[in-house]
């Protein structure tokens, strides 16, 4: 754990007490601040106050005796309604953070020369994957590279930070609106499209959030942006303008005469009037796809940037292992694979998976965000069937009738998989692919996209485990 000794003093308020939450409010007891943490839920708090937090109920207390408010990224002090503890803070003049910025103020509480290297990456889309992706190349390099942030563990629970570490930070706009301190040596930029508009109120305000990450970055520092649509190539050229930062372009589709791209899936670096192949991403398994290309030019740009053997860096894109419920293959039954992208919550997230396969038995629904599945309709080419589960699938049903593709209202998903199964089995696909990604929230039918696509696993197992037995069966006969 890293202990906030920053906040020494201080009288903290933290609201929120899930993972990071928690996580928050110890690093701030152990560096002896004064710590009042409440949430909603009461189990919350009573699971809080067994691993050692200090519970208070701040609808009751003092607020003229409180420092900040660390509230978790998740609770708007805004729209679309500000919550009661932000609405608390501001009458009382309260500066609200979040763990992100807690962590900002320990590494530059340090001298320059013990401090960590910061990899901190944004994007509507391929953040996670890319934040591991950056993790894995690091470590497999020899580096002590620590993960975590939006993804995995929270900030402050990573280890304590020596000058050789490398923080690889997965950072939401949810997180960086509440983030002030934040210097990332790489800060890697990877697309902007409509997504949280409910939370930022418009795509100015949303994309003004996602570039706070750029925030305090001097001349030695990285930025590392994707320019594979207008919005990234808009900002890579303001950012070109506005500061002398080492800017590194990238793409998965296209040459760059300057920065790190792949084409026809070989990842190629060009700078200083040179150019070379990095590595042929056809041979990693788990980077599949333009996306996954453009996200693997972003981390070897990232850690290249911060002066990683080139070589290594390369060779380590190939040993990826690929990311839980992102394009992950779960099985395979017959000729007939499953792919789990549980993780694509929206529409552009599931038009990588869709861009990648054909022959694809699709199960999507769940709780739609604004632009539904219109988005995809370029690529309904690619779907012989569509399997629509939770509370879009009439809304879907509708959109792809328009487009003439044959859907199934299957309401769940035990009963998409089984019918997308026995469809695939029984087509003329050679390889058949049935699709789990769903352009959809969860939160109708599972507690997150995790708890969705684990499901999804589970199921898929089962009846890969039955069809061994039956043919096993059917053998001693």
């Amino acid at each position: 754990m890293i202990k906030a000794g920053t906040f020494k003093g201080k009288t903290i308020a933290v609201f929120g007490l899930g993972r990071s939450g928690i996580t928050a409010a110890l690093s701030l007891k152990a560096g002896g601040a004064t710590v009042l943490a409440w949430d909603d839920n009461p189990t919350s708090v009573d699971a809080a106050k067994d691993k050692g937090v200090p519970v208070e109920d701040l609808n009751k207390y003092n607020w003229d005796e409180i420092d900040e408010l660390v509230l978790s990224p998740g609770v708007p002090d805004n729209l679309p309604e500000p919550h009661w503890s932000a609405s608390l803070a501001k009458e009382h003049d309260v500066p609200i953070i979040c763990d992100i910025e807690i962590f900002a103020r320990e590494v530059m509480a340090r001298a320059e020369e013990n401090r960590p290297k910061i990899i901190a990456i944004t994007g509507t889309n391929g953040k996670s994957t890319t934040t591991s992706l950056i993790g894995h190349v690091l470590k497999a390099c020899g580096k002590d590279a620590q993960i975590g942030g939006n993804i995995g563990r929270g900030v402050l629970d990573l280890d304590s930070m020596h000058a050789g570490t490398y923080y690889v930070l997965e950072l939401s706009s949810y997180q960086l609106e509440r983030t002030n301190s934040l210097r990332a040596n790489a800060a890697v930029f990877l697309n902007l499209t409509p997504d949280h508009l409910e939370r930022h109120g418009d795509m100015d305000k949303y994309e003004a959030a996602k570039r706070r990450i750029f925030r305090n970055q001097i001349e030695a520092d990285t930025v590392v942006i994707g320019v594979d649509n207008s919005e990234g190539r808009r900002i890579c050229s303001e950012l070109k303008v506005s500061n002398g930062r080492r800017i590194i372009p990238i793409s998965g589709r296209k040459s760059l005469g300057h920065g790190v791209c792949a084409i026809k899936g070989k990842l190629y670096c060009a700078q200083n009037s040179s150019v070379h192949e990095v590595a042929d991403l056809k041979k990693a398994q788990a980077l599949e796809g333009v996306h996954n290309w453009q996200n693997a030019a972003a981390a070897y740009a990232a850690v290249s940037s911060l002066g990683i053997d080139p070589q290594a860096a390369g060779d380590a894109l190939l040993t990826f292992p690929g990311l839980a419920h992102r394009m992950e293959t779960v099985g395979q039954i017959v000729k007939v694979r499953f792919v789990n992208d549980s993780k694509a919550t929206n529409a552009d997230a599931a038009k990588q998976a869709l861009s990648s396969y054909e022959d694809i038995y699709w199960i999507a629904g769940g709780q739609a965000k604004s632009d539904g599945i219109d988005p995809l309709s370029p690529l309904f080419g690619n779907v012989r069937k569509s399997y629509l589960i939770g509370e879009a699938a009439p809304r879907f049903h509708k959109t792809l009738n328009k487009s003439k593709i044959e859907n199934k209202v299957s309401g769940t998903l035990e009963m998409a998989v089984l019918c997308a199964l026995r469809d695939a089995l029984n087509s003329d696909a050679k390889n058949p692919i049935v699709l789990l990604s769903p352009a959809c929230a969860s939160f109708d039918q599972y507690k997150n996209f995790e708890v969705r696509g684990d499901a999804f696993r589970e199921q898929v197992q089962n009846l890969a485990d039955m069809f061994v037995k039956e043919k096993r069966a059917g053998d001693a006969a």
